[in-house]
């Protein structure tokens, strides 16, 4: 029964086996194998006559296609090309595969498909299908009499509180029904049980400035504490592809690409954009880096499945996808990410994430790029956290709805994007800092620095443990190595302040100054982010209030002293 399944595939499929329920729900993070358990649920309920036809439920047409293709090498064959318009399932086959907005558009038809023989219905990304949403209704009207209903998904919340149909909601005690899976599998088992990759975030910060429609210029550093307006367009103008922000981090993202092929010949990236134009802008950028071609997949559109699927097969280094394209991308071989997007609810990150944890050998390591934002960070740093969906939060958001953004990532290529109400002036890109298993270590700030350097350099095949230690090690020996400069520059400092003989030689020494002066404060704003776990930016904003200014990159010699000073009090 259980030959050649993972340890979680096995447990989940004896209890399956030997409860025989109509509901089950499955939880397993991304890359843990939810197809494989659920395909071994169908071939041992066909095998059995429990059921006599399986229907899968996918939220993609691509899906479908995958699915159809999984199926066949277990010896079901399912249709990946029914339609509404016929109606029928052609007797050459074990069942369909169908999307959820195709059951929404005629779920009495699916019912009645259903229902003709005894079935099992496979809900596949089931948080997608919200209660009193059109799919949910309609998976909800279609298959409340299937004979089975296994639900599979690897983030089994949404951001609304739009119950998911056939999920059961248990009370938490406070007020809130909180969703109940049958087997959990999470990303932090996954990676203890060597079954995914470990995953290194790059978090990148910098000075973005934008123009408003008034004509009012505004600057601020990406990542500090900014109200919600501020934050949109510091973070938007940093994804501009005419800036300079977004250039640098793909040329960051292609440097550690090219770094990870010396030991994973075949390692693929993939940049998630928010819209199509800067999808063609950011592929254009990495046309200028790449040696082979670079991939454009617009959402659904026509031959977006085959486009996929000729990247999977090649050894290309670049495609660059559409936000929520990023759900249907089944690309075991992609092992960077830049996450170019704006989106930030959780639901959508784990699934961006998700496809880059894919492990096919030992060692096997991913890094993703992203903008340095609180929100980004926060759901970084919890990526092992596990999540279920809750009803009742007080203050769940009301927009930004994950349906909302599912929808919008598949319109039609004519379709307009989103007009800015703001012109974005250019933003610079700065490595500060690296989040791994939750804890955050501090870098240099500087890009192109030895700390950037160092890190765009990690091994490729290096297990979770091992990469731990790696990280820990290099944060030590960098924190000592900035004291000894620190200490050698203030030497350097005393002297030239002793040998110097007139105001021009002191103009000329506080001239020298500044970059040795934001170099020491990069030091003491990194070592301590490395201590408190805060956001580099976050420190910085504390230092410029308490002694005003301006930004970093525009203080004299004296201010930037006085911030030093105030950091050496902590």
């Amino acid at each position: 029964m259980s030959d050649n399944l993972r340890a979680w595939q096995r447990a989940a499929l004896t209890k399956y086996l030997t409860e025989k329920p109509q509901d089950f729900l499955a939880v397993a993070t991304p890359g843990a194998g939810k197809t494989t358990f659920a395909l071994r649920v169908a071939t041992e309920l066909t095998g059995n006559r429990t059921v006599d036809r399986v229907i899968v439920v996918v939220p993609t047409e691509h899906l479908k296609v995958q699915w159809a293709e999984s199926a066949a090498r277990v010896g079901l064959s399912l249709d990946h090309e029914f339609s509404n318009s016929s109606g029928v399932v052609h007797p050459k086959y074990h069942g369909i595969v169908v999307t959820y907005a195709q059951v929404a558009m005629h779920p009495y038809k699916h019912y009645s498909i259903a229902t003709a023989k005894r079935t099992l219905v496979i809900l596949d990304e089931i948080h997608h299908g919200g209660d009193a949403k059109s799919w949910g209704d309609g998976i909800r009207t279609a298959y409340c009499d299937a004979e089975r209903r296994l639900a599979l998904t690897g983030t089994p919340f949404r951001s609304d509180d739009a119950a998911i149909p056939f999920v059961r909601y248990d009370e938490d005690g406070e007020g809130h029904l909180v969703s109940q899976s049958d087997h959990t599998y999470g990303y932090s088992d996954a990676l203890r049980d060597g079954v995914v990759r470990p995953v290194v975030f790059l978090a990148y910060s910098g000075e973005a400035r934008w123009r408003t429609s008034a004509g009012e210029e505004f600057a601020a550093r990406l990542g500090e504490p900014l109200n919600a307006e501020q934050t949109t367009r510091a973070w938007q103008t940093a994804l501009d592809p005419r800036g300079e922000w977004i250039p640098a981090v793909l040329q960051a993202a292609h440097i550690r690409l090219r770094q990870l092929r010396e030991s994973i010949p075949d390692a693929g990236g993939l940049v998630i954009a928010t819209n199509k134009t800067t999808a063609r802008a950011y592929a254009k950028i990495l046309e200028s880096l790449s040696s082979t071609p670079v991939a454009v997949i617009l959402s659904d559109e026509p031959g977006a499945s085959e486009r996929i699927a000729e990247f999977s097969a090649s050894a290309d280094e670049w495609m660059v996808a559409v936000r929520m394209v990023s759900e249907g991308v089944d690309v075991p071989r992609l092992a960077v990410g830049v996450y170019a997007t704006s989106s930030s609810t959780p639901l959508f990150f784990a699934q961006a994430i998700g496809r880059f944890v894919r492990k096919r050998a030992e060692g096997e390591t991913a890094s993703v790029f992203l903008p340095s934002v609180p929100v980004l960070l926060d759901l970084a740093a919890k990526l092992e956290t596990s999540r279920d969906h809750v009803l009742g939060k007080p203050d769940r958001p009301k927009e930004g709805w994950d349906d909302e953004l599912l929808a919008d990532a598949n319109k039609r290529k004519d379709e307009k994007d989103e007009l800015k109400t703001f012109e974005s002036l250019g933003a610079e890109a700065e490595l500060d800092s690296l989040i791994y298993d939750g804890s955050t270590y501090g870098t240099g700030a500087f890009t192109g620095s030895a700390e950037e350097a160092d890190y765009l350099g990690l091994p490729g095949l290096l297990d979770a443990e091992q990469m731990r230690a790696l990280l820990r090690q290099r944060q030590a020996e960098q924190v000592e190595a900035r004291a000894e400069e620190d200490r050698k520059r203030k030497e350097a400092e005393e002297q030239a302040r002793q040998s110097a003989g007139n105001q021009q030689a002191t103009a000329r020494v506080a001239s020298q100054e500044i970059p040795q002066l934001r170099k020491e404060l990069n030091a003491l704003v990194s070592i301590m982010a490395s201590r408190t776990g805060r956001p580099h930016g976050a420190i910085h904003t504390e230092a410029r209030k308490a002694c005003g200014g301006p930004p970093t990159a525009m203080c004299t010699a004296e201010q930037l002293r006085d911030r030093i000073a105030y950091l050496r009090q902590w």
